[in-house]
């Protein structure tokens, strides 16, 4: 189908579009697996720091995302260009409330900027779950409840804390490279 160049601006909140487009099917819900590697996005509301995410996620052996309500809707415009190509790789579980976390079997990992063990000295379970949260309120106190450790990463610096999206590239490393340390 051609779409007239006026008509393009329309749809996309890009400058210069590319002028070229897909129509895509979203997936039906999935259930989250419980044993699966998850990154839980627990309220990002940044559609570039949740595609990031999804690319780091992808890049580092994880395989499902669980997305609680008030995250930047997974399959939004910006998410998937951020992400590159990273949902085709991920199973995506999106609108969880935090009761649908108790399905999960695999130790959950909450990331702190002032609590925790630090990332590199810790000896990190695989596969785990990291609990990324909000980026101004960051892991909310009822998840961080539910986390088996939580952990921090140094910053020498002096910043007070991270991006979400840096600190989980970050997380999602370490626990790569620990796994791949055996």
């Amino acid at each position: 189908m051609i779409v007239a160049d006026a008509l393009w601006r329309e749809f996309t909140a890009l400058e210069s579009p590319e002028g070229m487009g897909y129509v895509l099917a979203l997936p039906d819900a999935l259930p989250l697996q419980p044993d699966a590697p998850t990154v839980v996005l627990d309220r990002v509301q940044d559609a570039g720091n949740v595609g990031s995410i999804l690319r780091s996620a992808a890049a580092f052996g994880f395989s499902q995302i669980a997305a609680l309500k008030g995250t930047a809707l997974l399959w939004s415009p910006k998410v998937l260009r951020a992400g590159m190509g990273a949902h085709f790789a991920l199973r995506l579980v999106e609108g969880l409330d935090e009761a649908a976390l108790g399905g999960l079997r695999v130790p959950l990992l909450a990331t702190s900027s002032h609590q925790g063990d630090w990332l590199h000295r810790a000896r990190l379970p695989w596969p785990c779950g990291w609990l990324l949260g909000h980026e101004g309120q960051g892991v909310s106190p009822a998840l961080q409840a539910r986390a088996a450790r939580h952990i921090r990463i140094v910053q020498p610096g002096g910043e007070e804390s991270l991006n979400v999206a840096a600190a989980a590239a970050i997380c999602l490393h370490a626990s790569c490279a620990e796994q791949n340390r055996a």
